[in-house]
C-alpha cells in the first residue's frame, strides 16, 4: 500500500489557514482524502482547525494518510516508507508490518503435554506410539510388551530377543515405535508436536550385561517424514537397570511419528541377545 507524508504549511495568516484546510479536512470520513474541502469563511475556518487540533493533535505537525486525491496548491508532498517497527516519541506515525506467514505446506503434528509418554505399562492408557516398524533381519525378532520379568516399575515392561541367524540376510534389525502403527511417512496425521522436549528418557538393561544397541528418535521419511532425528549412539548395557537419554535440544519436534527406534546387529552382539525397556517418556 502506498503511502504519502503531507506537511502542513507554517503560515499562520489567513491565507496560510486556508493553505491548511484541505489536508486537516482530509481526516474527516475515518481519516480517508475522498474530496477537498475548502472553507472561504475565516471565522468558519478557526472552528474547523480548532476542532480538528483537539481531536486529532494535528496542528503544526504532520500526518500519514492515503494517496485519494491530488495535492492541494501549496502542500508539499514526499514518499516515503512505512517502518517496520513502533515509532519512538518525537518521530512520524509508523504502520507496523504484518507477520510473516507460515512456510506453505509445512507439517505440524497434534501438540502433545509433557511428560509424553512412550511406555510405561502395557495397560497404561498414556503410552503413545507402537512397536509396528520391524526392520533388518526381522524373522530373528521376538516381542513382548507384557513380559513381567523385573520390571523397572509397574507390572510389566518391553522384552525383545535377537537371534542374529540373519532370516533376511541384513546383519541386523530393528523395530520404530510409529503412529499410526506400520506408518512409514504415508500418514499425514500421524506426526505429533513435541515441541518443548528437552531429552527423552528410558530404563534398559541386558539379560546377561554387554550387549549393544542403538536407541534413537526421528528420522522416518517419506512423502510426510519427520522434522528431525537424533541418536544415544552405540550403548553397551548392564544387566541391572540404568536410565539413558536422548538430547533434544536445538530440534525441530513439530512433528514426529517415529517416537522410538531400537537397532542392534550381528557384529555388535554375534550371539544374539535379550534386552528390556521400561519408561520410555519425553521430558
Amino acid at each position: 500500500m502506498q503511502t504519502w507524508k503531507y506537511k502542513l504549511a507554517s503560515n499562520r495568516t489567513k491565507k496560510g489557514v486556508l493553505q491548511n484546510l484541505p489536508i486537516l479536512a482530509g481526516f474527516v470520513n475515518q481519516g480517508v482524502m475522498r474530496r477537498v474541502l475548502v472553507v472561504e469563511n475565516s471565522y468558519k475556518a478557526l472552528v474547523i482547525v480548532v476542532a480538528l487540533a483537539v481531536v486529532f493533535g494535528v496542528t503544526g505537525c504532520t500526518r500519514l494518510v492515503r494517496q485519494e486525491a491530488a495535492v492541494a496548491p501549496g502542500v508539499t508532498a514526499e514518499r516515503i516508507s512505512i517502518p517496520e517497527a513502533p515509532a519512538a516519541p518525537g518521530q512520524e506515525f509508523a504502520v507496523p508490518a504484518p507477520a510473516a506467514a507460515a512456510p506453505e505446506g509445512a507439517l505440524v503434528g497434534k501438540k502433545v503435554t509433557l511428560p509424553f509418554r512412550v511406555y510405561t505399562d502395557r495397560v497404561a492408557r498414556d503410552n503413545h506410539y507402537c512397536p509396528s516398524g520391524w526392520m533388518g533381519d526381522y524373522g530373528d525378532l521376538r516381542l513382548n510388551e507384557n513380559c513381567k520379568t523385573t520390571p523397572h516399575s509397574g507390572t510389566t515392561c518391553i522384552e525383545i530377543k535377537y537371534s542374529a541367524k540373519g532370516a533376511q540376510g541384513a546383519g541386523w534389525a530393528g523395530i520404530y515405535w510409529q503412529n499410526p502403527p506400520n506408518n512409514w511417512g504415508t500418514v499425514k496425521t500421524g506426526g505429533f508436536d513435541i515441541t518443548g522436549a528437552t531429552r527423552l528418557t528410558f530404563w534398559a538393561r541386558g539379560e546377561k550385561g554387554k550387549e549393544v544397541a542403538e536407541f534413537k528418535m526421528g528420522g522416518i521419511t517419506g512423502e510426510y517424514s519427520d522434522s528431525d532425528m537424533t541418536t544415544a549412539g552405540s550403548v553397551e548395557l548392564t544387566n541391572k537397570w540404568k536410565q539413558y537419554q536422548i538430547d533434544l535440544n536445538g530440534l525441530d519436534l513439530s512433528y514426529i511419528s517415529g517416537g522410538f527406534v531400537w537397532v542392534t546387529s550381528s557384529m555388535d552382539n554375534p550371539d544374539g541377545c535379550t534386552i528390556y525397556l521400561d519408561d520410555i517418556i519425553y521430558e
